[in-house]
């Protein structure tokens, strides 16, 4: 009877299909309805029939060789002869499971018979609802159609917190994982070795009288912390300064090597003998005599620690050096070095500057001012010595100063070369420091931590901001301003321009 209304429905539907494009769009709706409603029918039944027997088989592999296992153990510490041979372990162990495998059977052929019946109730709950699903098709599918969405809006917001976790993972896997203290800590020794070299080459002469020539061969004395650092942390993963006080000295005797060769030239000079015959003739004789020339060759290499990471970390490890070296261990501005500021750079036109005591250098300003737009600090670090790129501001500042014509100041750090060679010189103002020019080193400590971690170059003042051309600005050379005496601002390096 069913079965006669469902054909009498399509036949009416049919007839006017060709007078209704909204019904024949409505019958193929009712058609696609219908087909998966009976393919969600066929689907549900097999599942409930099958799902007791599914998990009864299931149950039966695990608890058959769980048992048997434990049940061996117990009689092996009951029964030590059964350990005697690898053969009798492995005929008791097939005994013992053929035991419990009968047993298992035994239950799971009860558990079936109770999974039968509720598999029969839950086959009779799908009949119920697939026939409501043939006596209303479209409103099936609009609930087929809901589901999807749900299921497909689910699994998004399932996924959230996973990629969330995953994004958190890969942050804290590239990570330098010391204290930030001792990170700085372990530079700073680092930097006093250095320091040390530099005084010892400083003394060479004092230390090697005697000589009659000191030729020097020098490479210059700087390293890139984070070098330093990527390497520790792939090696140490966590470390203090006490720590790697031995693997320093082990850097830095493969980073520096400095040697002193003696070298003698046998060289000629002209002496001349005056003597008077015995007629009272006086005479010049001129003749060369050899001597001895002493010579002391001083040579510094310096092998930048990338060179040699290979030959002293592991594959994993250097792996990983690679890794922390190009985030920076997602701590770029530890060391110095660097602005985050993605801000674009400033506009001057309509900025009234005003002058102070100290006339400053316009020059430098101009040479700035043209490296404005530069992305990425080529070639300002590598004019400095570095072979791939470091935080460049302090880079910059120096190649600006190069270029209009100082030797000095020359530094890649601000914390432990720039700012000491300001105060060391006498040259140093702090941050409300009231007379500031043009061409003035300007330090900043982003973290407010005490140590400065960017430069730039004064541009001016208007009298309430100081305005700057700043290398590594976000990657980038921009033109910025600060309120005058803003905590962001460390001190001021001043050129004495006269």
């Amino acid at each position: 009877m069913r079965g006669g209304t469902w054909i009498y429905a399509h036949n009416k539907i049919h007839q006017v299909e060709h007078e209704n494009v909204g019904t024949e769009g409505a019958h193929k709706t009712e058609l696609l309805a219908e087909a998966g409603a009976r393919k969600l029918t066929r689907y549900t039944k097999r599942r409930i029939r099958e799902h007791p027997a599914r998990v009864v088989e299931k149950w039966e592999h695990r608890t058959v060789r769980t048992n048997a296992d434990l049940h061996f153990q117990k009689m092996a510490q009951e029964h030590p002869e059964l350990q005697s041979t690898t053969v009798s372990r492995f005929l008791q162990k097939q005994k013992i499971r053929r035991d419990y495998q009968k047993k298992a059977r035994q239950a799971a052929k009860e558990g079936a018979k109770a999974a039968q019946k509720t598999g029969t109730a839950m086959e009779k709950l799908g009949r119920a609802v697939g026939g409501a699903i043939k006596r209303h098709p479209i409103g099936a599918l609009l609930l087929l159609l809901l589901f999807a969405m749900f299921m497909i809006l689910n699994s998004a917001f399932s996924a959230i917190p996973i990629l969330s976790s995953g994004m958190m993972n890969a942050v804290v896997g590239t990570s330098y994982t010391s204290e930030d203290t001792d990170l700085l800590a372990v530079e700073d020794s680092y930097v006093s070795l250095e320091s040390g070299l530099q005084t010892r080459i400083d003394n060479i002469e004092r230390d090697n009288p005697g000589y009659d020539e000191y030729r020097y061969s020098l490479d210059e004395i700087i390293h890139n912390p984070h070098e330093l650092a990527s390497y520790l942390t792939a090696l140490y993963k966590t470390y203090t300064p006490s720590e790697v006080r031995a693997e320093l000295q082990r850097v830095f005797e493969k980073q520096y090597t400095l040697t002193l060769t003696e070298i003698v030239e046998v060289r000629y000079r002209t002496e001349t003998d005056t003597w008077t015959d015995e007629d009272g003739n006086s005479h010049t004789d001129t003749y060369e005599v050899a001597y001895d020339y002493y010579i002391l060759d001083v040579e510094l290499t310096n092998r930048p620690i990338t060179s040699f990471a290979p030959g002293l970390l592991n594959a994993e490890q250097l792996e990983m050096y690679h890794v922390y070296l190009a985030t920076g261990g997602n701590k770029p501005l530890l060391f110095g070095g660097g602005s985050p500021d993605g801000t674009p750079s400033e506009d001057l036109s309509g900025v009234q500057f005003e002058d102070g005591t100290r006339p400053g250098n316009p020059a430098v300003i101009e040479i700035a001012k043209s490296q404005v737009g530069n992305v990425g600090g080529q070639p300002f670090w590598s004019w400095y010595g570095f072979d791939s790129r470091v935080a460049w501001c302090a880079c910059f500042v120096s190649w600006c100063y190069d270029r209009a014509g100082m030797s000095e100041p020359r530094f890649a750090s601000c914390s432990t070369q720039g700012i000491p060679w300001f105060q060391s010189h006498g040259q140093w103002g702090g941050r409300s420091y009231p007379d500031i020019a043009p061409g003035d080193a300007i330090f900043f400590d982003w973290e407010g931590d005490g140590r400065a971690d960017h430069v730039g170059l004064v541009v001016g003042t208007d009298g309430e901001r100081v305005y700057t051309v700043e290398g590594n600005s976000g990657d980038a050379c921009k033109i910025k301003s600060y309120p005058i005496g803003s905590n962001l601002i460390y001190g001021y390096g001043l050129m004495n321009w006269n």
